[in-house]
């Protein structure tokens, strides 16, 4: 049983079996800029991934308590590598697609 407080619900981790589907929105994220490139750099991508999953994590809630609603449950993502040359600094761009649920009588 998930945690009261779960908002964000990821891939195979189901929302509860009370909730009622409202509709499917896309927000988008994304994280902080590194200097260099992204490519075969383990630690760099581990931290740019925690920052966009965190910031993603963040944005979903917000727009769950925009939209009225009680839960997400994520469906897909998409992940970027972007780069700027001019300042040769790199960072992830993620498209979450979710599920927005509402509590019946709630």
């Amino acid at each position: 049983t998930p945690p009261p407080s779960q908002v964000v619900f990821w891939h195979r981790e189901l929302p509860p079996v009370a909730a009622e589907v409202v509709d499917e929105h896309v927000v988008e994220a994304v994280s902080g800029r590194v200097s260099g490139t992204l490519s075969h750099r383990d630690e760099l991508w581990e931290r740019c991934y925690q920052q966009l999953m965190t910031e993603a994590r963040e944005r979903i809630a917000q727009e769950v308590a925009r939209r009225g609603g009680h839960s997400a449950h994520v469906l897909d993502e998409s992940i970027d590598v972007n780069h700027d040359d001019a300042t040769c600094e790199a960072w992830l761009h993620g498209r979450f697609s979710y599920v927005l649920y509402r509590m019946p009588g709630a």
